[in-house]
């Protein structure tokens, strides 16, 4: 288990398309205390077409006149949007995250400003020829698994594992992807690169669909880092991911929940990230090293807390010990109680008070 969380704080389109809007959700971001903010970075009229509905959670949040690409359009972020927020991250000192949905956010992103660490969405876990020009970026994948099987999850892997090792040359298919999950040597290179999050993609997800133990079955599957990108309401299910050993939370937040927008309502305000950030460092630190052994502090109420054997009366030099003179009382300073039995018998070798542990 990581010694650490690593915590996205998902802006997502939560800017409404604004810079300035950006630019405070970085600063509301750093002022909480998390790792990353994460954007989106697409092209709208590449990622949606004209017939595509929005989602039900959308359509409640934005109305259902208004096409998906419309809505995307409004939402997209402009290369000189990307500059300015990147730089603006760097003042402020957090990293700058964010998702690509397209073949040109995605040289955006890693050719143009660098980016050494992308976060793949659920929805594109599928899309495999954007998943393989991401394994041949060499990035760090953040890779979400909302809407998947077990067997889907492989199968994005196994597109990674080939985009990872194989020759340019070499065709991609199925087959070809099967197979690149049969080179133990290639675990090793996922584990690496690739963090798998557990993530239930509704807005917002019900707390009963969580599903928090699927991040175990993910791990004892796959064997890589599991984090958990959460879109429940409040932040209590984001604390038990970490209590269960996520290494990623990612979470959505938002500048005011009454903004207009798809993901507002369903996001967390200012205050609230920043508790949260607070909290999941005080759950991390709670964790320990998972050894069963008393803290410095413990040791030092031991002697207060614990019995040792004492005399239950005034006894004399020579008394053979009986139950009636030995009791079992604080401070835990002299012979432990586990010796109760084999004292009975013994003969004193001085006289004891009321009260007084026996010598050991």
């Amino acid at each position: 288990m990581s010694d650490t969380v690593l915590f996205i704080a998902e802006a997502g389109v939560n800017h409404n398309g604004s810079r300035e809007m950006a630019l405070k959700l970085v600063d509301t971001a750093a002022d909480s205390g998390a790792d990353f903010v994460k954007f989106q970075t697409f092209n709208a009229a590449s990622l949606a077409s004209p017939s595509a509905p929005k989602a039900a959670y959308q359509a409640r949040q934005t109305g259902g006149d208004e096409s998906q690409l419309a809505m995307l359009k409004r939402l997209q972020l402009s290369v000189e949007d990307h500059e300015v927020i990147i730089t603006h991250c760097a003042q402020r000192g957090i990293g700058f995250l964010s998702t690509p949905f397209d073949p040109e956010s995605l040289a955006l992103l890693t050719k143009t400003f660098g980016l050494k660490r992308l976060k793949i969405g659920s929805g594109d876990l599928t899309t495999a020829p954007l998943l393989l020009d991401i394994a041949r970026t060499g990035a760090q994948i953040i890779l979400s698994t909302g809407m998947a099987t077990l067997g889907e999850v492989e199968e994005a892997l196994g597109v990674l594992a080939f985009g990872m090792t194989a020759p340019a040359e070499t065709a991609p298919c199925r087959a070809a992807f099967a197979e690149a999950l049969t080179n133990v040597a290639v675990w090793s290179l996922l584990r690496t690169r690739v963090i798998l999050l557990h993530c239930t993609t509704e807005y917002p997800a019900a707390i009963e669909d969580a599903n928090l133990r699927a991040m175990d079955t993910l791990a004892a599957a796959f064997g890589l880092s599991v984090g958990y990108s959460d879109h429940t309401e409040g932040t209590a299910i984001s604390l038990a991911a970490v209590a269960r050993g996520a290494c990623v939370i990612e979470k959505h937040f938002t500048l005011d929940r009454s903004l207009p927008g798809p993901d507002h309502a369903t996001s967390l305000e200012p205050k609230e990230l920043a508790g949260l950030v607070r909290d999941i460092r005080r759950v991390t630190a709670a964790l320990g090293s998972g050894l069963k052994q008393p803290s410095a502090a413990e040791r030092a109420n031991r002697p207060v807390a614990r019995k040792s054997l004492v005399a239950a009366r005034a006894l004399p030099a020579g008394h053979v010990l009986a139950v009636e003179d030995v009791a079992l009382m604080r401070p835990g300073i002299g012979r432990p109680p586990i010796d109760y039995w084999v004292t009975l018998g013994e003969r004193t070798m001085r006289s004891y008070v009321e009260g007084e542990a026996f010598d050991s």
